[in-house]
């Protein structure tokens, strides 16, 4: 219900943020609801009056507004789960605002002509049900611009303070251990696949999954011998295999691939050039498992699957494979999650005009986006429930207002919900139309949220007559 109503949320969420006065907290709060009910919009569109986007540029020019402040409470919330195994799903995106603006503290993006920053996030979903949680933590890095001067060597560089790869580590070590009775698995794609990222998980006693990026890495088998992980992969166990119906692409037809699965053991030695922190960390070698799951017999001009992951998961059977390939397979949530961030929230379309307001609006942003991906969610993780249990009655009551011949339909499921609420955005529906994208479901989204704002004052005005 308070992922609905959007005063409860939003008091749940920022209500004890510490931004150095109470009426700061107050204002975030009343901006926060302001945001959700409009999340695409920009800041004159959003705030409902000139004295309400005054005070939104106060709130966001003041120095105790930050990233972490805005959006902490919200991490910090989502980190306290009860008893189970999560994932957390980490990757970065760029945040690109332009490059025709001029925006104070910016950093470049792109080729180097845009203006912006990165945003690393880890996103926590429950590992049984694939429910949204909420963001576990989170970071912002500025790319320095690039100089015409001598290119650095594997020594110099593993010891610069401000290296990309970074991120990976500041995101683990904020969300640091997991809670007595809770396991967090961290996903990850071929980006952190780095020794120095392995490090910060032993040091939080995190498992892993992580996508493979180099097959000429040396690695150790477990035999003693150090070859390439390209070499040691055919002599890994078969575990088991399945079939993968992959849908219809530009130029490949529809088909079904045949996947083997191997698995085994490996080392990674310590790389030559370590890190200051990974020298301190003391790890000469780190113990894991591989699966590979590659596709065999696949058609004539066709690029076959692969997909090769390290984890530190316990790995003897088919059945321990074939969960640790399920838990890379949800890593698209979190390129969901940037989706509602950058479609849903529009969030590079706002125009402040200075890094340090933006971060503050990224923080709420961030929260949003979360909310944002959790409602869409629930029409996959509560398919079946009635949405009488999880959407107020308002809410319906104004969906059925809207959709022609919707008020004959007596109990609406939580997927039949997400879909009229789709089709109120534009969504056709049609058999072969597959599942709605975030832009038809986000205009639904506004549309219906207009409807209900609108009724609401309604009943206002007749209480007050």
């Amino acid at each position: 219900m308070s992922n609905f109503d959007v005063g409860v949320w939003a008091e749940t969420q920022f209500g004890h943020c510490e931004l150095g006065d109470r009426r700061r907290t107050k204002r975030l709060v009343q901006m926060a609801q302001q945001v959700a009910n409009n999340p695409s919009a920009s800041l004159p569109d959003q705030t409902e009056t000139w004295g309400d986007l005054k005070a939104a540029y106060r709130l966001f020019d003041n120095p105790e507004v930050t990233f972490a402040a805005v959006a902490g409470d919200h991490w910090q919330q989502t980190r306290q789960q009860p008893a189970g195994r999560y994932l957390i799903l980490g990757d970065t995106t760029e945040l690109d605002f332009g490059r025709l603006r001029t925006i104070e503290g910016a950093g470049p993006t792109g080729n180097g002509s845009g203006l912006g920053f990165l945003l690393h996030t880890g996103l926590l979903v429950d590992a049984r049900t694939r429910a949204v949680a909420g963001v576990a933590g989170a970071t912002i890095h500025y790319r320095k611009p690039k100089k015409n001067k001598k290119e650095e060597n594997a020594s110099q560089r593993v010891k610069r303070k401000d290296r990309e790869s970074q991120v990976w580590g500041r995101v683990i070590d904020a969300v640091g251990s997991p809670p007595l009775g809770v396991e967090w698995v961290h996903v990850f794609d071929r980006g952190a696949d780095d020794f120095e990222v392995y490090c910060h998980l032993l040091q939080n006693r995190c498992p892993w999954v992580i996508r493979a990026s180099k097959m000429n890495r040396t690695v150790v088998a477990a035999d003693g011998r150090r070859v390439s992980l390209e070499e040691m992969l055919p002599d890994l166990k078969v575990a088991g295999a399945y079939e993968l119906s992959l849908r219809a692409r530009p130029g490949q037809p529809a088909r079904t691939a045949q996947l083997e699965v191997r698995i085994g053991q490996v080392w990674l030695p310590r790389p030559r050039f370590a890190s200051p922190y990974v020298k301190q960390c003391g790890h000469a070698l780190i113990p894991m498992h591989v699966v590979w799951v590659r596709e065999i017999h696949p058609p004539k001009g066709v690029e076959p699957i692969q997909w090769v992951l390290y984890t530190s998961l316990p790995l003897k059977t088919f059945a321990d494979a074939w969960q640790v390939v399920e838990y890379y397979e949800n890593r698209w949530l979190i390129e969901e999650y940037h989706k509602a961030l950058k479609t849903g929230c529009a969030v590079t379309r706002h125009e402040l005009r200075t890094a340090k307001r933006l971060e503050a609006l990224v923080g709420l942003l961030t929260v949003v986006a979360a909310r944002l991906l959790a409602l869409k969610s629930a029409a996959r993780t509560n398919a079946d429930c009635p949405a009488a249990k999880i959407v107020p009655p308002l809410w319906l009551h104004m969906l059925k207002a809207a959709r022609k011949n919707l008020h004959r339909v007596h109990d609406l499921t939580v997927y039949q919900f997400y879909r009229e609420l789709a089709k109120l955005g534009g969504f056709l529906g049609r058999k072969h139309d597959g599942e709605p994208g975030w832009i038809t479901i986000w205009r639904g989204w506004e549309k219906l949220n207009t409807l209900v704002r609108g009724a609401k004052l309604m009943q206002k005005l007749n209480n007050c007559g």
